[in-house]
C-alpha cells in the first residue's frame, strides 16, 4: 500500500511539518488506530520470521503468551510502544529492563531446530521495522500518503523501535530506499514454517480468545487486508480484489471519522499505558 520508492529522490530531509527527529510531534504523528486495527496483522508479520514465530511459541514466559494470555500480550505490546515512541529516556530504561528480564528465559535449548534468542538485535531489528512499517502503512490506509519529508523523518524518528531494547542505533536505516530493501528482502525470506503458520492461523480466527469468536470473521478480513500479499499466500490467506476495495472503503471511512477527533481521543491507549507504566513504576509494581 506504501508509495513506491524512486532512486532519484534527493537526500532525507532533517524537518518536517511534525518538527524534527529531535524534537517530533509525536503526539499529532501518532494514532490510536494503529493499536485497534494493525495489531493482529503486525504480529503475524514479526512471527513471520521463523526464529521470533519460535521463540514466541515455544516461549516459557507464560504470562506472556499470546495464545495464554492474550489482553496481557496485548498491554505489554501496546505499552511498548507507548513507552518507546511517546516516553522519555527515563521511561524506555525502566521499561527496557523490566522486558529484559522477561527475554532472559526466551532462548532456544541446545540442539534446536531453529534457533533464537529474544536478545538478539538483528531479531529485534526485523520487529522493530516491522512496527515501523505498520504505523505507516496504516496511517497512509486511513489519510492518504504523507510527504516524502514526514516520511524521512518520522523514519528516523521510529528508531527508538528497536533502540529501546537492544538494537544498535547504527543498525537502523538511513534512508527510505534503504528500508525499503530491507523489508521487501524480509518479506521474500520471511515465510512461517507448519508450526508457526498454525499458531499464527489460531490468531487470525480469535481461537485464542474464545469470547470473541462471534467477531472473528470480522477480525480475518481486517488482519489479511492488511498483510503484504506474500504473507498472505505463506498463510494460504485468500483475498479478492472485491476484498480489497471493501478493506480500502472500511479504511477511508474510519479514517474520516478518526480525524475529527480530538488529539488526546486519537492517542488511546498510548497515553493511558504510558501513565499506567509511570504509576506502576512509582508503586514499585512489575511493568509486565
Amino acid at each position: 500500500m506504501t508509495t513506491p520508492l524512486r532512486r532519484s529522490d534527493p537526500e532525507p530531509a532533517r524537518t518536517c511539518r511534525y518538527g524534527t527527529v529531535d524534537n517530533f510531534d509525536i503526539d499529532s504523528y501518532l494514532d490510536g488506530a494503529n493499536v485497534l486495527l494493525g495489531g493482529g496483522a503486525n504480529v503475524i508479520m514479526q512471527l513471520s520470521n521463523v526464529p521470533i514465530g519460535h521463540g514466541v511459541a515455544h516461549s516459557a514466559v507464560y504470562s506472556g503468551r499470546a495464545d495464554l494470555r492474550p489482553w496481557k500480550r496485548l498491554r505489554t505490546t501496546v505499552t511498548y510502544l507507548a513507552v518507546a515512541l511517546l516516553g522519555n529516556e527515563h521511561d524506555r530504561q525502566i521499561f527496557r529492563t523490566a522486558v529484559n528480564g522477561s527475554h532472559r528465559m526466551v532462548r532456544s535449548e541446545p540442539g534446536a531446530e531453529v534457533r533464537y534468542n529474544a536478545f538478539d538485535p538483528e531479531l529485534q531489528k526485523w520487529v522493530a521495522a516491522c512496527l515501523y512499517f505498520g504505523i505507516v502503512d496504516l496511517r497512509e490506509r486511513l489519510y492518504g500518503p504523507d510527504d516524502r519529508a514526514t516520511r524521512e523523518v518520522f523514519l528516523q524518528y521510529a528508531a527508538r523501535l528497536g533502540t529501546t531494547l537492544q538494537m544498535k542505533p547504527d543498525m537502523w536505516f538511513h534512508t527510505l530506499e534503504e528500508f525499503d530493501e530491507y523489508w521487501q528482502d524480509g518479506l521474500k525470506r520471511h515465510v512461517p514454517d507448519e508450526l508457526v503458520a498454525g499458531y499464527l492461523e489460531d490468531l487470525v480466527d480469535l481461537r485464542n480468545v474464545p469470547r470473541l469468536a462471534v467477531f472473528a470473521p470480522l477480525h480475518r478480513f481486517i488482519v489479511t487486508g492488511l498483510l503484504p500479499a506474500s504473507m498472505r499466500e505463506g498463510l494460504d490467506l485468500t483475498w479478492t480484489p472485491r476484498q480489497e476495495r471493501r478493506h480500502r472503503r472500511l479504511l477511508r471511512g474510519l479514517g474520516g471519522v478518526q480525524r475529527r477527533l480530538p488529539a488526546q481521543a486519537r492517542l488511546f491507549p498510548y497515553q493511558l499505558l504510558l501513565r499506567d507504566v509511570r504509576r506502576r513504576h512509582r508503586g514499585g509494581r512489575p511493568l509486565v
